[in-house]
Formats: C-alpha cells, sequence, structure tokens
C-alpha cells in the first residue's frame, strides 16, 4: 500500500513568484519617491540636508532613545568608528547628545537634542505636504490605492531587516 496521497497538495495552484521587471519597478520608484521628498521638503526647509547617513542615524535614535554607539551600528550595519564620526559631527551641529554611562565610560548613550526633534518635526510636515499636494492631483482610485499599499509597504520595510533586534550591549 503507498502512501495517502493528500487532496491538498494534488489540487493546490503554485503561487506565482514576484515579476521581476516589477519588483525592479517597484524599487526604482520607492528610491525616486524618497530621494524627490528629501530634496523638496529640504527646499521648502531652507536648510542644507543632512547626509543620509546622519539622518539614518537621527532617526534610529528617535525610535530608540539611549541607544548606544555599538548598538546603532549593529542596527545600522555599520562600522563603530563610522557611527561615531556621524554622533561627532551630529554632536558638533547641535542634533545629538551623546552621554557617557557612570558605570562604564567607554559606553555612551545617544539621544536626540530638541533641535533635532524641531528639525525633524518641520522636515516631516514638509514631506506631508508635499504628498498631500501630489496625492491631490491623483485620481480617487489611485489615491485609494496608493493608500491601500502603505501597510504593504512597511511589512516589507520590516522583511527587509535580517536583524531587527540586535543583541543589547
Amino acid at each position: 500500500m503507498g502512501d495517502p496521497v493528500s487532496t491538498e497538495d494534488a489540487t493546490a495552484q503554485p503561487v506565482p513568484g514576484p515579476d521581476h521587471a516589477a519588483t525592479a519597478a517597484l524599487g526604482a520608484v520607492v528610491g525616486e519617491l524618497h530621494r524627490r521628498l528629501r530634496r523638496a521638503a529640504g527646499q521648502h526647509s531652507n536648510r542644507i540636508p543632512l547626509p543620509e547617513a546622519q539622518v539614518e542615524l537621527l532617526l534610529l535614535v528617535r525610535a530608540h532613545p539611549g541607544v548606544s554607539v555599538k548598538d546603532a551600528a549593529a542596527r545600522l550595519h555599520a562600522a563603530p568608528n563610522t557611527v561615531s564620526t556621524l554622533v561627532r559631527d551630529l554632536v558638533t551641529a547641535g542634533l545629538l547628545h551623546r552621554e557617557c554611562v557612570p558605570a562604564d565610560r567607554r559606553t555612551a548613550r545617544l539621544c536626540l537634542t530638541d533641535a533635532a526633534r524641531a528639525r525633524m518635526a518641520d522636515h516631516e510636515r514638509h514631506r506631508v505636504a508635499l504628498l498631500t499636494a501630489a496625492l491631490s492631483r491623483l485620481p480617487p482610485e489611485a489615491r485609494a490605492a496608493v493608500a491601500a499599499a502603505a501597510p504593504h509597504l512597511t511589512r516589507l520595510v520590516d522583511l527587509l531587516d535580517p536583524d531587527p533586534c540586535p543583541s543589547p550591549d
């Protein structure tokens, strides 16, 4: 007597994988949207945009106040000396506060300054205004499709993080 065959296996239809061209187009358009929003929001704020690496570090510190330099480097998948340089530059610019841990003077915890929080809030206001204006020029069905895609894009972001929670120091 042979092994029983599951009817699920016999009737299951293969799920097609993502289309390569569509996936490449998605990556390109998301990147271009990010660049255009960043440039336009920077122009509206009348400030020189920060380098992308500094922005990434500020966003990380906003999401994880008190993160150590070592943990920030792990989360950003960057060398600790690279992150230390970013920290130094952001401290000099008045956007980041670096505080040594009393128990271990080699460990520093990072926090945003009020100036950084204000700058980030200002940038977000400009970005939302730009997106709102652009979305208003789309037909209602397209606006609904973009809004419906947001949770799925958020999930993609999560899936692209190879190590979302590195071990603490």
